[in-house]
């Protein structure tokens, strides 16, 4: 089956859905596509919940009070 065929099935299948469900189907689709472009991964998502987890906010203000000190010790000449 072609390409094109396989769409003119798809578009008559579609056409015979409630709006409601054709407008779904194209959030849907959409959203994959989306992804898709975007790149949103399994790592973004990762990271999202590293940047959140307390545990990893405190070694952040550790390092930031750390290299505080040293910009208070004359670092920044």
């Amino acid at each position: 089956m072609s390409v094109s065929s396989l769409v003119s099935n798809l578009e008559e299948n579609i056409s015979r859905l409630p709006l409601n469900e054709q407008l779904l189907l194209i959030e849907r689709i959409s959203n994959r596509i989306h992804k898709g472009i975007s790149g949103e991964t399994d790592m973004d998502s990762l990271l999202r919940k590293m940047a959140a987890d307390p545990e990893i906010q405190s070694e952040l203000k550790a390092i930031d009070r750390e290299f505080s000190t040293a910009y208070q010790g004359g670092l920044n000449d």
